[in-house]
């Protein structure tokens, strides 16, 4: 792979600010929550004191107390009743879910988030698009191909966005598999700022397009060779187009 040359070195914050939350129960679940992934607390280690943290946030210890069974059935804690809330080890931790994911994305810097994920992408996206190949639809071929055309149809970076989040999803739906249209859908979140930071790129659109019309048109032709080969080919451009934009030292990822 050439060696990648930085384009763009503006700070690309927008995954990595909270969204504003209405209900102190909220607010508290996200700032524990973060503490807890980011490694501020960690496994084996309590959550603070109930006295302290009613204190902190100005809250009832029935609200502070709903907060952690929040966190409890996010699998970051275990609750025990003489020693309090006690952080799970990260194998505990229910990644996929949409909060503890997003955390996940907030607190990892940037080149760690992009190795990460696109690990995960290497080892599902290429199964499941030679899956898809072999036993999707008819229907949910066309599904493909009309979200395929949504990008093509998209002008900017934002248009493009959905259509392309679709076009994944859609594919590990076409499986046919319920367990690899959920992990897909449960990815949508860490795919979602990915595409962000590639959409950085300023020929996204140009090099976007024939990557995913070779997956589509595998697809459709049902070869899961093809399908298996052009999604790889897909996300080594992908993170070529990533390394451009983060820096060197990233096409080692």
């Amino acid at each position: 792979m050439q060696k990648a040359t930085r384009i763009d070195k503006e700070t690309d914050a927008d995954y990595r600010l909270p969204p504003e939350r209405k209900s102190m129960h909220a607010r508290i679940v996200r700032d524990l929550g973060i503490r807890i992934v980011s490694g501020e607390i960690r496994p084996g280690e309590r959550l603070p004191g109930e006295a302290s943290l009613c204190t902190e946030y100005g809250v009832s210890r029935p609200v502070l107390r709903e907060a952690t069974r929040v966190l409890v059935a996010k699998g970051l804690v275990v609750s025990r009743q003489r020693t309090g809330a006690v952080v799970r080890r990260r194998s505990d931790w229910h990644l996929l879910d949409p909060d503890v994911l997003y955390w996940m994305i907030q607190t990892k810097p940037q080149q760690e988030f992009v190795e990460t994920l696109l690990t995960v992408r290497r080892i599902f996206e290429p199964a499941a698009a030679a899956l898809a190949a072999r036993v999707a639809s008819e229907q949910e071929l066309s599904a493909i191909a009309a979200a395929y055309a949504g990008m093509e149809a998209a002008r900017t970076p934002e248009e493009l966005l959905e259509p392309d989040l679709a076009f994944h999803r859609l594919i590990a739906e076409a499986t046919g598999n319920d367990l690899l249209a959920y992990i897909g859908n449960m990815l949508s979140l860490a795919l979602r700022e990915s595409i962000k930071l590639s959409s950085r790129h300023p020929d996204t659109h140009a090099l976007s397009l024939p990557r995913h019309k070779a997956i589509l048109t595998a697809l459709l032709n049902r070869d899961p060779l093809s399908a298996r080969q052009a999604t790889l080919v897909q996300l080594e451009g992908t993170l070529e187009d990533i390394s451009l934009i983060i820096g060197p030292g990233s096409e080692s990822l």
